[in-house]
């Protein structure tokens, strides 16, 4: 009979072992050790270079292969901690009831609760797998990607996957992610030609088509949303031109901009419009783009009901099916699958004293074990 697992011993563990994206190491030779003495055949590999890797990934896997193939996915990786912390964000302390620490919301609570459902479920049918990511946080280029890759070549395909995303809000079980908005980043440049600001004749001031464009783009609307999807939504992160003087007109402005959109639209064709849009009000400007992912919904079915049947039973709550926030590695998994996202309350994600209450661990541990036991029985 295989030992319980607390998710809150395990999470304190993995919290412990720094792991800012992209991440390697120590945090999967814990993971490995809990997993392995529960049945899981182990696979891991390292992959890239800098600036986006090394990156590890992990994908360990339970069972016959016959039946239902259940698997859930999460990532290691954590963002830099920063500054401000009332302890060490890697030495994982409990007070007043919650687990402190970086990554105990994003997501190394979510990925200890499952791991002590796994050990709960032990001798079920069909087979359950982990799909574990060192680069979540960062460009993604070698994370989920890449595992998908290495499954492909071995003929894995599971046949629903929950992410272990920190989706609830006001409490545990509140809010399930049944889709995610997809999201694109653009770069613009225009450029001009320096000068002296009492000889504006001789320069071109590229400030002033910087402002056109920021105009232009404010002025865009993408859309009006569905029953499924707010808007998509266009902001401008950023406007600079790198001029430290008052008397000279500069060379060159730049912005960035975000948009996250709804799966009525599609990245390349919002590259597209923004480059337009660009054009015609400082022709001449650059626009680069890099699309982290399209929008994605699963539609209603099996993995909706087992996930939402189980936080009811647990918790009594009645959880509400989103796709507000921001994007995950759903948006690759979708590809091969249903995928939803559920984990627990997310309101210290990426904060400052990021904190899990010891309950709500516990709790999704078990809501995870009544899912299991529904898709695997």
């Amino acid at each position: 009979m295989t030992a319980a697992i607390d998710p809150v011993d395990l999470a304190s563990r993995l919290i412990a072992c720094p792991s800012v994206t992209p991440a390697t190491g120590a945090v999967f030779d814990v993971l490995e050790e809990a997993l392995r003495p529960l049945g899981f055949e182990v696979h891991r590999f390292v992959t890239g270079e800098a600036p986006d890797g090394p990156v590890e990934n992990l994908f360990a896997t339970r069972g016959s292969g016959g039946g239902t193939h259940f698997a859930f996915a999460g990532h290691l990786d954590v963002v830099p901690p920063g500054p401000g912390w009332v302890g060490d964000p890697f030495e994982p302390q409990i007070r007043g009831g919650l687990l402190y620490g970086r990554g105990a919301v994003d997501m190394k609570g979510g990925i200890a609760a499952f791991v002590a459902a796994c050990a709960e479920t032990v001798g079920h049918d069909g087979t359950l797998s982990l799909i574990i990511t060192g680069d979540e946080e960062g460009p993604a280029t070698y994370g989920t990607k890449a595992l998908m890759a290495w499954m492909a070549e071995r003929g894995i395909r599971p046949d629903m996957i929950l992410i272990g995303e920190p989706t609830s809000e006001s409490r545990l079980g509140d809010i399930v992610k049944i889709g995610r908005r997809g999201s694109v980043n653009m770069w613009i440049e225009i450029p001009g030609t320096q000068g002296h600001v009492a000889y504006p004749h001789r320069a071109d001031n590229p400030v002033t088509k910087l402002g056109r464009v920021l105009v232009a783009l404010d002025a865009l609307k993408l859309d009006e949303g569905n029953g499924s999807f707010q808007p998509s939504n266009l902001e401008v992160t950023t406007a600079d031109v790198g001029n430290p003087a008052g008397n000279v007109i500069p060379s060159k402005a730049t912005a960035r901009l975000n948009i996250r959109f709804n799966n009525e639209q599609r990245g390349e064709d919002l590259v597209a419009l923004v480059r337009r849009t660009v054009e015609q009000a400082a022709p001449g400007a650059t626009v680069t783009a890099q699309i982290s992912g399209e929008a994605f919904l699963t539609p209603p079915g099996r993995l909706f009901e087992l996930v939402t049947d189980a936080i009811r039973e647990e918790t009594g709550v009645e959880p509400e099916l989103s796709t507000t926030g921001g994007t995950s590695d759903g948006r690759f998994l979708i590809a091969l699958c249903p995928v939803v996202d559920f984990g627990l309350p997310n309101a210290t994600m990426h904060k400052v004293d990021e904190a899990a209450s010891v309950e709500d661990l516990r709790g999704l541990a078990r809501i995870y074990a009544r899912v299991i036991r529904g898709a695997l029985s």
